[in-house]
């Protein structure tokens, strides 16, 4: 329920209260991108200073997905049970700590589990804060306008994590950790005045413990074998027999699903078109982009010699050019509509990829490199926007807090996924270590963009099937009772 204190004015301006409200879910989604950037560029100096190995090293990134990935649909049904407001600010104090801990350790395990605890608590900030959202700002322009500005802060805070890295670990990479704490702080207390109370959800049939058991359980298990898998073997016995068990957990969660009064997820919500195509969508634009920074990382910094800031400054106008249209998304996303600006969002994407495998190893950066990177954050700024836009319109308020929490796991999954499959397909093309050169590990890259782009090009492929023209049904009479005469309506598809 809106809250009056938060309401637009009767003309559709922003109150300061309405703003600041934004501002802090904005902060939050800020934090869960830089958080994910910074760590990686900072992992070298961890590994020196705590004396850890290279898996060792994998799982500070990845207990953080583990976290994140695993409990994002039990993460959107508690906002909706517990209280949006009540959820998002718990989870948020517990980032804040779990930031100062990252920060303060001097042991590898206590590192890794630092970051799987701020995953658990992105998990339920992400998907409250974009129930909340939804709630607060009725479905149209305004919630357009500012699903623009929440989704391209986090779009922001990925890109500046990236210098913010490049910066701090000159320093220590203990900053990397502690930076995020104070602002998780500020944004807490500011989210204690400002953010509008929601009700508890009543009289549903209660909670769906066996729905949260098997998700909870699936995602966990899915996530921690995609992660492993490139280590293990992808044709090794523990991996199929983790698929095997994923599977099993998730037809039998369907199972539940479908009996449970209350359930984690509604299947039916996935009988619409556009809400199949922006999980989708999500799915593969998340999983291609992160594809493609990976791969763009090893390029520059292992091949080129580039800095870690080099590296970072490189990316940087793909993130100015997401955060400049902030504002202004929202109103392209009025005029044009969801289903137009992802698929021209994901065109340019599938575009800026293919330029990039023109790739050497002296290339020009304003020739080669710039333009993919003009073209990968024109098509961010307008896909991404749009998937959150398409997947929570038409939504009842009190599933928000649902369909947010499946919408971010695609988002997750669809990157661990994906990020998974590049490095897999890397490593079989990369040349023995005797016979590792330049030319030759540069050639086990272009497989991986091939991969990348293949990608974005089966999310083009998925949205494209949401622009088939729409058949008008044959016009119907509806009579009014009083005062007698007739409307003649047109149903659309």
């Amino acid at each position: 329920m809106t809250s009056p204190l938060t309401s637009p004015t009767s003309d559709g301006r922003w109150t300061p209260r309405l703003w600041g409200t934004l501002l802090v879910l904005c902060a939050a989604m800020f934090l869960d991108a830089l958080d994910v950037s910074m760590v990686g560029v900072a992992l070298p100096s961890i590994g020196a200073d705590l004396g850890l190995s290279t898996s060792a090293l994998q799982w500070i990134v990845s207990g953080y997905i583990l976290g994140y990935g695993g409990l994002l649909l039990l993460g959107g049904r508690a906002a909706d049970l517990l209280g949006r407001r009540q959820v998002f600010l718990v989870a948020l104090g517990v980032f804040a700590l779990a930031s100062l801990l990252g920060g303060l350790v001097d042991s590898g395990p206590l590192l890794i589990a630092s970051r799987f605890i701020k995953g658990l608590s992105a998990a339920f900030t992400a998907p409250a804060g974009l129930s909340i959202i939804t709630t607060t700002f009725p479905e149209g322009p305004l919630r357009n306008r500012a699903l623009a500005i929440y989704t391209t802060c986090g779009a922001t805070g990925y890109s500046m994590g990236l210098v913010f890295s490049g910066l701090l670990t000159e320093a220590s990479w203990r900053l990397t950790m502690l930076l995020p704490a104070p602002i998780a702080l500020i944004a807490l207390f500011v989210g204690l005045k400002l953010l509008p109370r929601s009700e508890r959800e009543r009289g549903r049939g209660g909670y769906d413990i066996p729905g949260a058991v098997l998700g909870t359980t699936s995602m966990l298990l899915l996530v921690f074998t995609v992660v492993e898998a490139p280590e293990v073997g992808w044709g090794s016995a523990r991996t199929v027999l983790s698929f095997a068990a994923v599977a099993v957990m998730l037809a039998a969660f369907v199972a539940v699903e479908r009996r449970s009064p209350s359930p984690l997820i509604r299947l039916g919500v996935l009988r619409s078109g556009p809400q199949v195509r922006a999980q989708l969508g999500a799915l593969t634009f998340v999983g291609s982009y992160i594809g493609f920074q990976f791969l763009v990382t090893l390029y520059m910094q292992q091949l080129l010699g580039w800095s870690a800031l080099h590296t970072a400054l490189a990316f940087l106008p793909a993130g100015a050019l997401v955060a400049l249209s902030a504002t202004k998304v929202g109103a392209v996303i009025d005029r044009f509509g969801t289903a137009r600006l992802m698929v021209l969002g994901f065109a340019l994407m599938v575009t800026g990829y293919v330029l990039f495998l023109r790739i050497d190893l002296d290339p020009v950066y304003a020739a080669v490199i710039l333009p993919t990177m003009l073209l990968v954050g024109s098509g961010f700024a307008l896909t991404f926007p749009s998937l959150n836009v398409q997947a929570t319109n038409g939504v009842d308020e009190h599933e928000q807090g649902m369909v947010s929490g499946l919408l971010n796991t695609s988002v997750q999954v669809g990157g661990a996924i994906f990020l998974a499959v590049v490095t897999a397909v890397v490593t079989a093309n990369s040349p023995e270590q005797g016979n590792a050169s330049p030319q030759a590990v540069l050639d086990s890259y272009r497989p991986g963009l091939v991969v990348v782009t293949l990608i974005a090009l089966a999310g083009l492929l998925i949205t494209l099937t949401g622009l088939r023209p729409r058949r008008e049904r044959p016009s119907v009479v509806v009579a009014r009772s009083a005062p007698k005469e007739t409307e003649r309506v047109t149903v659309r598809d």
